[in-house]
Parts: structure tokens; sequence; C-alpha cells
């Protein structure tokens, strides 16, 4: 294990430095031209006739937003927290029930305590997460988020995603500035290329215009208004297939368990304090047949037999209760053409695999940046300028964003089973590199967490991984087979990290000082 140790300190800086010159010569052109390029009775409503507002008067709404999921409330409440006149148009107010959104990393509360909104999580039965425990072939090891230097209250949550999101729009709802109102917005109002507000039918089916400076559209990864401010390239690796287990106890408390199982990822996490929510990763677009009893015969002969016997048994009766339900996962990386008037936020703008729970940290993340750049303005009128202005918003978020979608991408590669001996190779190399403790663990995991998203550790861990498969391959005696497997692993590697960043813009993630930040672009003129 020393050698091996010895052989990654002794390599890394070669693959890095060969790394980074590989995408600067690579991506940069490119980039640079894409770089210019409570119940529903607790919340306040407003009465449909008051939905018309004169784009060209002083009075109404500073700012609409689209939704009102966790990127819509908590946007809402920040703005409305800073003075802003805030609408908000949510197609249903009623509490949301998904099977996603239900794991928050320390890294995104962290956010949400600097947004004010850290009680959200409390009294909804929110339980603490304290770090991931990894099982493989019978083996397992406990990975803890390195919280050593943060506040005793800092640590992940898990919790119903429908409580927590009413604990938000409850907590919006509270400032005078902020109304709710149920309806679903079908367009755009754009005139002149400038977005002047939506068009939304009401509750009760009637038609009407809403005008505001500024138009956040924040209404999901099933955004239907994407289209006419971002270049959408949606993929859908997988589904996930979730069941809720009850009044069991996972073999590490307050842990998220991960399951390298075959063919994906077996995913278990608490959600209140008698539930584990587990998620059952099929890979692909279509899940077996529920009607025909198909799905439920895969669970119990194909995954059962996988997940730590423990389990087994709460696992099979939550199937025989019938309550499963699909959700399928999708990767989309952030490709806006700035339109003034108007700009996406959280699911709309930007999705990543949700294996590492990271999408509500770069919603939150995202929000945190766009209320430090909009906080010493107070005329929103000029759309040109103030999108030009904006657009220094895109780089600001990278670091964070960039980091968590390209790791949530490339774990689950990593992660998924393959008859490739390379990758075979790449997956135990990641589970025994995570097992050896110290910085080899607590590196990945502050980078899962998002107490520590920086695309250069990021690179660093993922091709140390790799390195530290070769060693494994080459000790104690090399053989040509095993060295060309060993190659092939370093090239396998490639081919997952590579495609990743490329996609979340290589001179944004890596150079940020390189493209026109906050403090290069002319701010709008203030009243």
């Amino acid at each position: 294990m020393v050698v091996i140790d010895r052989y990654i300190a002794g390599t890394f800086f070669a693959s890095l430095l060969g790394l980074l010159l590989l995408c600067i010569f690579r991506f940069n052109d490119k980039q640079r031209k894409a770089t210019i390029k409570g119940s529903n009775a607790t919340l306040k409503t407003t009465s449909s006739t008051r939905g018309d507002y004169s784009p060209d008067t002083g009075s109404g709404t500073d700012v609409i937003v689209v939704g009102a999921g966790v990127a819509g409330s908590a946007l809402a409440y920040t703005l409305g927290k800073d003075g802003r006149r805030v609408h908000v148009i949510e197609r249903d107010l009623t509490e949301p029930d998904r099977i996603v959104g239900e794991l928050l990393q320390p890294g995104g509360y962290l956010k949400l305590v600097e947004l004010g909104l850290e009680d959200c999580v409390e009294d909804i039965d929110a339980q603490r997460v304290l770090g991931y425990a990894l099982f493989k072939d019978g083996k397992n090891t406990r990975l803890s988020y390195p919280l050593e230097n943060f506040h005793s209250d800092v640590a992940g949550r898990s919790f119903h995603n429908g409580r927590f999101i009413q604990k938000m729009r409850e907590k919006a709802a509270t400032l005078d500035n902020v109304r709710f109102e149920q309806g679903i917005v079908t367009s755009l109002l754009k005139e002149n290329g400038t977005i002047k507000g939506v068009v939304y039918k009401t509750k009760d089916g009637q038609e009407l215009k809403a005008y505001a400076p500024l138009t956040f559209v924040c209404d999901g990864c099933f955004s239907n208004l994407r289209r006419s401010l971002c270049n959408p390239k949606v993929d859908m690796p997988s589904c996930f297939v979730g069941l809720v287990l009850e009044n069991c106890d996972l073999p590490f408390a307050n842990h998220g368990h991960v399951i390298l199982a075959d063919p994906s990822p077996i995913l278990f996490y608490p959600i209140s304090s008698t539930e584990v929510r587990c998620l059952v990763d099929v890979p692909g677009q279509k899940v077996p047949s529920i009607a025909n009893g198909e799905l439920a015969k895969y669970l119990k002969t194909m995954v059962a037999p996988q997940i730590p016997p423990e389990l087994q048994d709460s696992f099979i009766s939550a199937i025989d209760r019938g309550n499963v339900r699909t959700m399928p996962n999708r990767s989309m990386p952030a490709d806006p053409h700035p339109t003034p008037g108007a700009l996406l936020m959280g699911d709309a703008f930007n999705m990543r695999h949700p294996l590492t729970g990271g999408g509500m940290t770069v919603a939150l993340s995202d929000i945190v940046v766009l209320r430090d750049l909009l906080k010493p303005l107070s005329n929103l009128r000029d759309a040109h300028s103030l999108a030009k202005y904006l657009e220094s918003f895109y780089t600001l978020r990278k670091p964070v964003a960039s980091t968590i979608n390209t790791l949530a991408g490339a774990l689950y590669r990593v992660f998924s089973a393959s008859p490739d001996q390379a990758r075979k190779e790449m997956r135990q190399a990641c589970f025994d590199y995570l097992s050896l403790g110290g910085v080899y663990s607590t590196g990945p995991v502050a980078l899962i967490s998002g107490l520590n998203p920086r695309p250069l550790s990021l690179v660093l861990h993922f091709f140390s991984v790799a390195i530290y498969g070769v060693g494994r391959l080459l000790l104690p005696f090399p053989s040509p087979k095993r060295l060309w497997i060993g190659v092939r692993l370093i090239l396998s590697a490639s081919g997952i990290i590579f495609p990743i960043i490329k996609a979340e813009g290589v001179r944004q993630m890596f150079f940020p000082a390189s493209v026109p930040a906050v403090y290069r672009v002319r701010a709008p003129p203030v009243d």
C-alpha cells in the first residue's frame, strides 16, 4: 500500500498538467465563442383580477417567479427579503409528492443558512445525515462528512421533499411584498427580443398577462419554457424506482447508503424518523412494467439479493405494499443564450444525475450568487444593460455547479457495472481508494457534500483513483495483459470525465478569471 501511495504522489502532478494542457488546447476556442454568445390555505394568494400590470409603469411587480419548487420558493423569499415586489405563479400550490429532492448536502445546508431559510428543515421530521456508507461485494466502508471545522448544526438533511417545499413557500408568503398565485404559465411575453412578462391561465381557466422587468423561470425538470432561454441538451441515462421502507434500521445510522450493485447503484437514506427511502437505479429510459408485475419480479429477484441482509425483509414488504413509483433521471448542462428580461434557474436551467444528491445545493448556491449580483441594484428596468450585467452569473456560478455536476456524472459511470475489464478495475479502484481513509476519503466526500466544490480538486482525485487502479494492476509484478488493462483504464477514465468537463465549459470551470466577470461589467444605472 505504501508503494502505491508513493506512486500516486509521484505521478498525479504529471497527469494533472497533461489534463489541463489538453483541456486548454482542445476546448478553449469553442468555449470562448460560447461565452460570448403550509397547506395551500396558509399561502397568500391574489385574486386573478389583479393579474395585469403595465410594463411601462413604476407600480406593480419587480420580479415574476415561474414555479414554486425549491429554487422558486427560495428565490422568492430571498428577493422579497431584499425589498423586491415578487409575484410567484405556481401550477399547483398543494404539497408536492416526489421521490427525489429529498437529500440536502451539508454544502446546501450552509447556503440555506446564508439565505436565512435554515428553519425550513425544522418541524418536518428531517433527519441529520453525517456521511455515506459504501457497499460492494459484501464489503463496506463508512465515509464521514468533514464537519470538524463547522458549527454542530451543520450536516446533511434528508426529508420528505413536499414538506420542505411547503415550509419554504410558507416562509416566503409571510413577506408582504411576495404573493403566490396558482396558475399555469403558457408562454413568455416577448417584445423586440426582450421578455416583458408571462401569459398564464388561472385556476379557473382565465387567461391573463403579468408584467415585470425581470422574470425567473424555475418550472423544474419538465420545463416547457426553457427552449426560449437556452439550448437544452437533455440526456436521460436511467430511471429511479422509488420505495419507502418502514420501521427499519439502516446498517449505519444517519448515513446515506450506496450499494454498488449490478447493473447500477441502489440508494438508501432516511426521510423521517420511521421511513427509509430506497431508490433503485435502472439504466435506460424504460423500467419493467408495474401493471403486469414485471417490476415487482425484477426488484425481488435481481435487486433484493444485492442489498444488505438486514434490509431485505423490509424491502420485500415495501414491494408487496405496492406503492412503487418511478422517476426519469435527467442531466442537462447549462447552455443559456442570455435574453433581456429573463433568467433560468433550478432544474429548468441545469440538471445532473441525482446519484450524489447535489441538485438542491447547486440551486441554492445559484440563488446566493444571484442575490449578491442584484442586491446593489434598485432599478431593474434597463433590460439590455441588466442582461449584460447578469451574464457574469453564468461564470460566477461555475466553480460550485460544474464541480457537483461533473462529479455526479462521473461517479454514476464509475459506480455502474460494466462487462469491460478496465471499467471493472476502475470501479474496484474507486471503492478501495475511498476505503483508504484520510485524505483519500475526506477529499472526495468534501466534493460530494458541496463543502469544497473545487474543480481542480475533483480532477486530482478522479485521476488519482485511476492511477491507484493502475498501481493495483502492476504490483507486485506487471504483465503485458495487466499493463494493457491499465492503459485502457486511464483511457476509460478520460473518456468518462473529459466529455462532462467539455459540456460544462473548460474555460469557465478552470479559468473563470479569463472570462468577463462582474467586476469587469458596468452595472446598470441605479435610481
